[in-house]
């Protein structure tokens, strides 16, 4: 049966219950599903309990991403492979779901490139940031999440990669996703957050675009509003993998999941 990839958002607001009950009731139906999450509202709370600033770097094309200097990304990684993945593998283990929690790192399940020079814009100017330990990934090893799969266990992915000189690398959750997604050849992903899905005037949940077919994703990317626009480009990463669509959906309904692939959400299709 083929493998669903489903990536749980790491804002505030996301039911992390719900996607876990839906993770262990598909999977007790007889589906594989991975589930890759987030961290960004766990970081910035340890962050702030820590005194650490949390800063946002905008790129040139507008995509959002998390500052993470070396002092930022110890309190990252004890966000992503400690608070949020075993609490989501705890839980999913009180509903009888195997589940194992990983990182990128952990048998090279991810790896990335370092960004040495990332380009950001400030107060309307751009300059150069090197101190930055986020990734560009590269590649996902199929292999041992199959391995895991065949032996009956769900895997939990938090978003950090290793990097060409094994280094512990910041990466983003949904474009992790979509390239596990891809290695695992899997028909759909999943991308759960705290809105409906794509909205043509966000915050307006009544402005849900239900369909982007490919023709349409350079309008859909210039539409979507903060951190959507790397859901969509994630979806679009995904479907280039061959991917066949790609669900933007709420965690905060019943049945999170389930709905999704039922029609809710905005649904990013492929050609095929």
């Amino acid at each position: 049966m083929n493998t669903l990839v489903v990536k749980a958002g790491g804002g505030a607001g996301v039911d992390l219950d719900a996607i876990c009950q839906d993770v262990a009731a598909l999977v007790g139906e007889g589906t594989p599903v991975v589930l890759v999450h987030g961290t960004s509202a766990a970081a910035d709370a340890l962050a702030a309990r820590a005194g650490v600033p949390v800063r946002q770097l905008t790129s040139p094309s507008g995509h959002v991403s998390r500052y993470t200097d070396p002092e930022t990304l110890q309190l990252y990684v004890a966000a992503a492979a400690g608070q949020v993945n075993k609490q989501l593998v705890a839980i999913l283990q009180g509903l009888g779901c195997n589940a194992v929690g990983l990182s990128g790192v952990d048998g090279r399940l991810l790896l990335a490139q370092r960004k040495t020079a990332v380009r950001a814009v400030e107060n309307g100017r751009q300059r150069i940031i090197r101190d930055d330990y986020t990734g560009k990934l590269e590649t996902a090893n199929a292999g041992l999440l199959a391995l895991l799969l065949g032996a009956g266990y769900t895997p939990v992915i938090a978003p950090l990669a290793l990097g060409a000189e094994s280094e512990c690398l910041n990466v983003d959750g949904d474009r992790a996703a979509a390239l596990v997604a891809s290695s695992l050849e899997a028909a759909t992903l999943v991308i759960l957050s705290n809105v409906a899905g794509l909205l043509a005037n966000f915050p307006d949940e009544s402005s849900l675009v239900r369909c982007v077919t490919p023709g349409g994703m350079d309008a859909a990317e210039q539409m979507a509003a903060g951190r959507m626009k790397k859901k969509v480009l994630a979806a679009r990463e995904a479907l280039a993998g061959g991917v066949h669509q790609v669900i933007l959906a709420d965690s905060r309904r019943f049945a999170p999941i389930r709905s999704a692939l039922a029609g809710e959400g905005t649904w990013i299709v492929s050609s095929q």
